[in-house]
C-alpha cells in the first residue's frame, strides 16, 4: 500500500477530523517491523544465576580474609615478649574486631543485594 502524504489524508478526512490533524510532516524513509518481544528468542543460558553468586560470595570472603591475614601475623607478633611491638596487643586486637563488624555490615548488604535477586528470577 502507498504512503499518502498528509495533505492527501487530510483531504480523505471529514472536516472535523481534519481540523484536529497534527502538524508532523509523513516520514519518506521505509519502515519494517522485524518482530516484537513475545516473538524474539530471550532465554538465557541460566548461567550468571551460577556465577553471580558465586562472585559475591568469593569477594565476602576476600573483604573479610585480606585484612585478617595482614592483622594476625601482626598480633601474633604482639604477643611475643621480647618484640618491640610488644605493648600494641590492644592496638591488633580492636582493628580486628573493627574490621570484622564493618566486613560484617558490607557484607550482609551484599548478600541482601545480590543473593536475593539470583533467587527471584528461578523460572
Amino acid at each position: 500500500m502507498e504512503e499518502k502524504t498528509a495533505t492527501e489524508q487530510a483531504a480523505m478526512m471529514p472536516p472535523a477530523e481534519a481540523k484536529l490533524e497534527s502538524t508532523e510532516v509523513a516520514a519518506s524513509e521505509h519502515r519494517k517491523a522485524y518482530g516484537t518481544a513475545k516473538t524474539e528468542n530471550l532465554r538465557d543460558s541460566g548461567l550468571w544465576r551460577i556465577i553471580l553468586p558465586a562472585a559475591v560470595i568469593l569477594g565476602c570472603l576476600a573483604l573479610l580474609a585480606v585484612p585478617l591475614i595482614i592483622l594476625i601475623p601482626l598480633f601474633v607478633n604482639s604477643l611475643d615478649v621480647n618484640a618491640q611491638t610488644h605493648n600494641l596487643t590492644w592496638l591488633w586486637v580492636s582493628m580486628m574486631v573493627i574490621e570484622v563488624a564493618v566486613a560484617a555490615v558490607i557484607i550482609r548488604g551484599l548478600l541482601k543485594i545480590f543473593i536475593t535477586q539470583a533467587g527471584n528470577y528461578r523460572s
